[in-house]
């Protein structure tokens, strides 16, 4: 029996290890190496016609306005995409979307400093330009170009964002693993105004926590896996194998995670908050046409495809934020605010790699259901 006991203690520490601590080879490694990676999938090679999810299906799926948005929507990424404009144009004429340019004042593109073109980012790029106005076509879209993906490049796109009287929401798809000085940086996502609520992908490579999602102020956003009946009409929705969530290796728990009462955070920081939809096999249709690659649409997916849709639903609502989703998630009609995901893993790591009822360390709180919350 004394055996038992002590193998699993043991196994405990091991698996609390995969998702709290970081490992020995991290101990030196600090904000100075970090580099942002965009969590971002293609399923499937280029086409001439669109054949990935298109906006009325994912409306559809969690139950959100075919028109609505107010604000501006702040796209945070790496280099430059000096095609996204037309690229944005030919999305919204196949989707019979709103004109979002330059000229009309629905789109704007601000470089810190001097990005280079990159393909690789590009798609990124593409993916949440064009589908955070799609979700939310009346907003405003400002496409902010870090010169690189280094983090000191990253949050000078992010400072002058979060410094934008008209900001609703920041997105930022992208990540890396965590850092010992991360908490030296939390005050990056905050802005003076309170208004600005920020979003981040969780990660695509299972369980795990990443930066800036274990930031306490950033909404992390997790991914599942839609599923559709014969007809295209939504059936279920599970937790996808590659979100990024477990519990930070060096955030506190934030108060309304406190409030809560996660089981297992031991006053961590607990990944994602919320999900959405992120397997590339239920993806996201998107337009690419920068050089060095092909012209063409292609089906993406990943939780960097969430991190957009999730800030454009706060510009439809204006009042999506962590304070109200937990306060939402534990009330009496939480039914009316997500759609708990309860089923689905991220690993092998027990506890916090499967999906279950209220929250979990897969899909957090659940999908949307609402833009109001």
């Amino acid at each position: 029996m004394l055996r038992r006991k002590i193998f699993l203690g043991i196994l405990a520490i091991v698996l609390l290890s995969m998702v709290f601590a970081p490992s020995i080879s991290q101990a030196a490694y600090r904000f100075s190496s970090f580099k942002g990676r965009p969590p971002i999938h293609q399923f499937g090679g280029v086409s001439d016609k669109p054949s990935g999810m298109t906006p009325d299906q994912i409306k559809q799926v969690y139950n959100l306005p075919k028109t609505g948005g107010q604000g501006t929507i702040a796209i945070i990424g790496a280099y430059d995409d000096p095609t996204i404009e037309q690229d944005l144009n030919t999305f919204n004429s196949q989707f019979s979307l709103p004109a979002c340019t330059t000229a009309n004042n629905c789109f704007e593109k601000h470089k810190i400093g001097k990005p280079k073109a990159d393909s690789g980012w590009a798609m990124e790029t593409s993916l949440d330009v064009e589908w955070s106005h799609a979700i939310a076509p009346q907003a405003k879209i400002l496409l902010v170009e870090a010169t690189t993906p280094s983090g000191n490049n990253l949050l000078k796109a992010i400072d002058y964002a979060r410094e934008r009287s008209d900001v609703v929401a920041i997105s930022m798809s992208w990540g890396g693993a965590e850092f010992s000085d991360e908490t030296t940086l939390d005050s990056h996502f905050t802005s003076l105004n309170n208004k600005i609520t920020f979003f981040a992908s969780s990660g695509d490579d299972g369980a795990g926590a990443s930066w800036p999602a274990a930031a306490p102020e950033v909404v992390a956003v997790g991914g599942t896996h839609v599923i559709f009946n014969k007809d295209g009409s939504f059936k279920s929705e599970t937790a996808w194998s590659g979100s990024g969530g477990g519990v930070s290796a060096y955030e506190a728990e934030p108060a309304h995670q406190i409030a809560y009462a996660i089981v297992k955070a031991n006053g961590h920081r607990a990944i994602p908050d919320v999900s959405y939809d992120a397997d590339p096999s239920s993806g996201f249709s998107i337009y690419r046409s920068v050089k060095n690659s092909s012209k063409g649409w292609y089906v993406v997916g990943g939780t960097s495809a969430g991190a957009p849709q999730w800030a454009a639903i706060k510009a439809l609502g204006l009042s999506a934020d962590n304070d109200k989703f937990y306060t939402d998630k534990a009330s009496d009609k939480n039914g009316s605010y997500f759609r708990d995901v309860m089923s689905g893993s991220n690993g092998s790591c027990g506890y916090y790699c499967k999906a279950r009822k209220h929250y979990d360390y897969v899909t957090g709180l659940g999908s949307p259901l609402t833009v109001t919350f």
